[in-house]
């Protein structure tokens, strides 16, 4: 192939490169599929998301944050938990020591022989995981000898576990938190962080 063919190939690619990018920017600016590129396989939300109905869609984005909320304080009471638990006990293996009551380990057993059972993927490989904030606080409340240096009443931290519970349902369950529910979980958020000063 001659050199003035390549450089007639090249220049082609090239206003082709060009046109594609411009017609992008177009389609961009326009909000409108021009039909120009190949189609990208569409995700189950891009499909069925929007036929779900405007305000509970709405209602979703409002609980979203409520979610996220709860889901991060979740999270960081259990690594407490573990972290306060495996430092006493200086070893990893903790959640079956004595440091967990028996009936909570059998509870804890139960959800997962249950979910093994029901052959999904099982949510996590840390049985502290599958404790709910009751047990959470009971095994806060029955370890109180290495917990106790970290907040300042027990019965403050039973106080503020059992209304994050109550306030978790809502959350957990699909359903839009009441005004005054939203103000006492930012109120129960604050008190849970003012128990460790």
């Amino acid at each position: 192939m001659s050199k003035a063919a390549l450089e007639r190939i090249k220049a082609f690619g090239m206003t082709n490169q060009m046109l594609a990018e411009d017609l992008s920017r177009i389609s961009r600016t326009h909000a409108v599929e021009l039909g120009h590129m190949p189609t990208v396989p569409q995700t189950v939300e891009d499909v069925y998301y929007p036929q779900f109905d405007a305000a509970v869609r709405r209602e979703a984005a409002v609980m979203a944050k409520h979610y996220e909320v709860f889901y991060s304080l979740e999270k960081s009471i259990r690594e407490l938990v573990a972290q306060t638990i495996e430092a006493a006990e200086k070893r990893d293996d903790w959640w079956s020591s004595t440091r967990v009551p028996a009936n909570i380990q059998a509870d804890v057993a139960g959800r997962i022989q249950k979910e093994l059972d029901a052959g999904v993927t099982r949510r996590s490989l840390d049985e502290l995981d599958y404790t709910t904030f009751g047990e959470l606080s009971v095994i806060i409340a029955s370890n109180w000898d290495i917990f106790g240096g970290l907040f300042n009443s027990k019965k403050a931290v039973e106080k503020v576990m059992a209304s994050l519970n109550a306030l978790r349902n809502p959350i957990a369950h699909c359903s839009p938190l009441a005004e005054d529910e939203v103000l006492r979980l930012q109120l129960t958020v604050r008190d849970w962080f003012r128990l460790m000063e």
